[in-house]
């Protein structure tokens, strides 16, 4: 099995979006560069950025989001973001009404069986977990092996917290890296079980 990384490009007071679920400048590091990114020609970073974003995406097999994500962003069109092959969406709802049932997306109830889901599909690659809500519940239930966070110099003030509903203390191993890009600091801890 592949390891499981909680991530998302995060606010320096720890939000991943605004009170109205909008990301604000926390996505600008990913048009601020001179690099393509990937083939859209939309995203461009910094080298130190595309070295390190670049090989993590690679890496990355399923997604695992929750309804709320898919729903605001119309389920990415059927089309998983960056190139990643599933998507498993963490719901007490079935799949929207008309929706592609070939479209690699996979309607899970609760965060183990949708941990189950992305392993089996992920195999020996890694299961990204998107950060807040469902990233949240998946670190209190000892399923997170290491927490990435692309850091933006900005304060939102208030907004969706990047652990969710976590309520406990969670401690995580010192800095194994740290990228300065351009408007952003890649953070990657491993947690400690």
């Amino acid at each position: 099995m592949g390891k499981v990384v909680m991530y998302s490009s995060v606010s320096v007071d720890g939000f991943v979006a605004d009170d109205n679920d909008q990301p604000g400048p926390l996505f600008d590091w990913l048009t601020g560069g001179d690099i393509p990114l990937d083939e859209s020609g939309v995203l461009k970073v910094s080298q130190a950025s595309y070295d390190y974003t670049r090989a993590y995406w690679d890496q990355i097999g399923v997604t695992i989001a929750g309804r709320h994500v898919f729903d605001l962003t119309d389920g990415w069109d059927g089309k998983p973001p960056s190139g990643i092959d599933h998507v498993v969406v963490v719901t007490h709802r079935p799949a929207p009404e008309g929706w592609n049932p070939e479209a690699p997306f996979h309607f899970v109830n609760g965060v183990e069986a949708a941990m189950a889901k992305a392993q089996e599909l992920a195999g020996d690659r890694t299961v990204e977990v998107a950060a807040g809500n469902v990233g949240g519940q998946m670190l209190a239930a000892g399923l997170i092996d290491e927490v990435r966070m692309d850091v933006v110099p900005v304060v939102l003030g208030s907004g969706k917290p990047y652990f969710g509903p976590v309520n406990a203390q969670h401690v995580l191993e010192n800095p194994d890296m740290v990228i300065q890009g351009n408007r952003v600091l890649h953070l990657r801890y491993r947690v400690r079980h």
